[in-house]
């Protein structure tokens, strides 16, 4: 069941899909219409800066929803006695990470190349009561899924195209402006079209190495490149690790470049290409089977 603000929860069952599912796609970031920024944020007592909109667009996972959905509705229609849990997170992380261990210390987030739990701009102790308990709600309901499927689970994200490093602090929006204005925005690297974010500290694999192998070769049939966790780790400080050490070997977290399905606008409500998206949901349904063959 759904809890609006919290989660959106939909099922995809084929012709003989059984009521309780088989698969899960989990969209951690999937906050991504500014309505629903702004609702949350109308619940806080110190909502951050006026200009952390900007911040919330240009790090929100713009199609990864869609993407999701359309992934779920791929699997089921091969195979008819699969049912897909499509679980979407509707907490942004611009005031709260549903993907991270909240109480994880700063040395830990920047080990994992990755924002923090809980940001700066969050301190009023309402505040934090409210936003611990959306935290909360939502990973024992991902937890209970990934747990309820036996790890057979399809973590999925969209990054923005460029690794930008910028300071995580009030004046992010302003920083975030100069780091994607037309002239410095080409001097930040290019990330993969798609990342497989699958390797632990140690550079261990977390995942089928038959799975990864194919979906490189089926999204390679597609012209599309696929990097084998160059941009994160696999780190304790997000609950994907901890998914993925509970079930090794199932499940598989993968980042799609949001301007492969998205009009790339970083500081604007991004619109969603169909078409695109049913190009890359191709392959992921293939992995969320765990189809090596």
């Amino acid at each position: 069941m759904s809890k609006p603000g919290v989660f959106n929860l939909t099922f995809h069952r084929g012709a003989q899909g059984p009521a309780i599912p088989t698969h899960l796609v989990e969209v951690p970031h999937g906050a991504t219409r500014t309505a629903q920024y702004s609702a949350l944020r109308s619940r806080l007592q110190e909502p951050g800066p006026e200009d952390l909109v900007d911040f919330f667009h240009v790090n929100t996972d713009a199609g990864a929803p869609e993407l999701a959905d359309a992934v779920a509705r791929r699997f089921v229609a091969e195979r008819s006695g699969a049912c897909v849990a499509v679980l979407c997170a509707e907490v942004p992380r611009t005031f709260i990470d549903v993907n991270r261990v909240v109480d994880a210390d700063a040395a830990s987030f920047r080990e994992g190349k990755v924002t923090p739990g809980v940001p700066p701009w969050i301190h009023h102790p309402e505040d934090l009561e409210l936003l611990r308990a959306l935290h909360a709600t939502y990973v024992a309901e991902a937890t209970r899924l990934v747990d309820q499927v036996g790890g057979r689970a399809l973590l999925l994200h969209t990054y923005a195209p460029r690794s930008v490093d910028v300071e995580v602090d009030r004046q992010i929006a302003a920083a975030l402006r100069r780091a994607w204005s037309s002239e410095v925005a080409p001097t930040w690297p290019l990330r993969p079209e798609v990342d497989v974010i699958g390797r632990d500290l140690n550079g261990s694999l977390l995942v089928p190495e038959g799975v990864l192998a194919r979906l490189v070769a089926d999204f390679a049939s597609l012209g599309v490149t696929v990097a084998d966790g160059k941009t994160y780790p696999m780190h304790p400080s997000t609950q994907a690790f901890h998914h993925a050490a509970r079930w090794p070997g199932r499940v598989l977290c993968v980042e799609v470049r949001r301007d492969r399905v998205c009009r790339w606008d970083p500081f604007a409500e991004m619109a969603v290409d169909p078409e695109s998206v049913e190009r890359y949901a191709g392959p992921l349904a293939t992995a969320l089977g765990g189809d090596a063959s």
